[in-house]
């Protein structure tokens, strides 16, 4: 029972967070979006020029410094990695390009149902169906191997990158891009933003708060434990965004989104699928990293590297729509991410292991 009130306590603070942001300065529906908030990370940085999507957000700064304090207090920080790197950054890399042509995480798929976007419905469906394959990947036995242990020093370093963006973000040298205009420039005061972050950071590695995971419990053991997560975020925001009158129920003129259904739907799909096979959403990747999983830091590398290719190439979605190498690019990352879980198929026949999927109960981890 107090693992359940847990669980639903952090997404009800997400939904929270979500609605609270948006009043704050955030973008409107994208109070907490894991993705959109990585891409612009990847701009501030330099490794995309779209202008109008350039900023250190505080919120992941605040949710890795937060996941880390927490993981050393529990006694939850393990430094462990080493398992099919290369597989774990392509799979983030053309995940988030789905990410990006739906315009938004499954964290986003919730807080832009939560204002009436009625769009986020038919993306949340391809999420459903992009889980469903991949769960029966690992149903019949996907998997990218054991972490081992590592260098206890190696898990201090992506903490230690999220304190060096702090201070890029609070003395902004001229090497780094904010945004003058468009959703870059939108945000939070600061100490709001990280204050945020470090509480949803906390209570995301105290719970294991993930969607994508939630949906595959459902299917695996029709366990709702983490989606109950995502239920308390849904209604909490929609209650917060009626009460502020931000709530447009319709599939037109929604902000920060589309209305084009068919690649809402295969966007998230892929989104869906590649997060199955990487074992997480891009929120549980950086809490997981932040316990010192060096392989999910290279997940969350693969997540800010392919939010920068979509941006320099043109693959990421606008409010007009989704362009035709967007278009071909969501084919090809979901033939692409098929085939890695199809060569994980192999490689664990070869070894002669095989994948354990039980219910932890708190976690619902993938124990391989």
């Amino acid at each position: 029972m107090r693992n359940k009130i847990l669980i639903v306590a952090t997404g009800g603070i997400v939904g929270l967070f979500g609605v609270f942001l948006v009043t704050m300065g955030n973008p409107a529906n994208m109070g907490y979006c894991i993705a959109c908030f990585l891409r612009d990370i990847s701009g501030a940085l330099g490794l995309h020029r779209a202008a109008p999507v350039q900023y250190l957000r505080p919120e992941i700064i605040g949710l890795i410094l937060g996941a880390f304090i927490s993981a050393l207090f529990s006694r939850e920080f393990r430094v462990v990695g080493g398992s099919n790197t290369l597989a774990r950054f392509t799979l983030a890399f053309l995940g988030i390009i789905g990410m990006l042509v739906f315009l938004g995480c499954p964290v986003r798929v919730v807080l832009r149902l939560a204002g009436g976007d009625l769009n986020a419905l038919v993306g949340l469906v391809g999420l459903i169906v992009g889980v469903a394959i991949g769960t029966m990947f690992l149903k019949y036995g996907y998997s990218l191997g054991r972490a081992i242990p590592q260098n206890k020093g190696s898990g201090y370093i992506f903490p230690i990158i999220a304190i060096i963006l702090l201070v890029f973000l609070l003395v902004q040298p001229a090497f780094i891009f904010f945004s003058q205009e468009g959703p870059g420039s939108m945000h939070a005061p600061i100490i709001i933003s990280i204050g945020s972050g470090l509480l949803v950071g906390i209570l995301a590695q105290r719970s294991r708060l993930c969607m994508v995971g939630g949906i595959r419990d459902l299917i695996f053991f029709r366990d709702t434990h983490l989606l109950s997560g995502f239920v308390a975020m849904l209604v909490i925001a929609t209650i917060g965004n009626i009460l502020i009158g931000n709530f447009n129920l319709g599939f037109e003129q929604q902000p920060i989104a589309h209305n084009d259904g068919l690649w809402n739907f295969l966007g998230m799909v892929l989104a869906g699928l590649s997060s199955i096979l990487l074992g997480g959403c891009p929120l549980r990747q950086i809490i997981s990293a932040s316990e010192g999983n060096t392989d999910s830091v290279i997940t969350v590398l693969g997540f800010i590297a392919g939010a920068a290719f979509a941006h320099n190439y043109g693959l990421a979605a606008s409010t007009k729509g989704v362009s035709s190498a967007g278009q071909v690019a969501v084919i090809l990352g979901i033939l692409v991410v098929a085939a890695i879980g199809v060569l994980g198929l192999q490689g664990s026949k070869a070894i002669g292991g095989n994948i354990n999927v039980k219910n932890s109960g708190r976690s619902g981890t993938i124990v391989s």
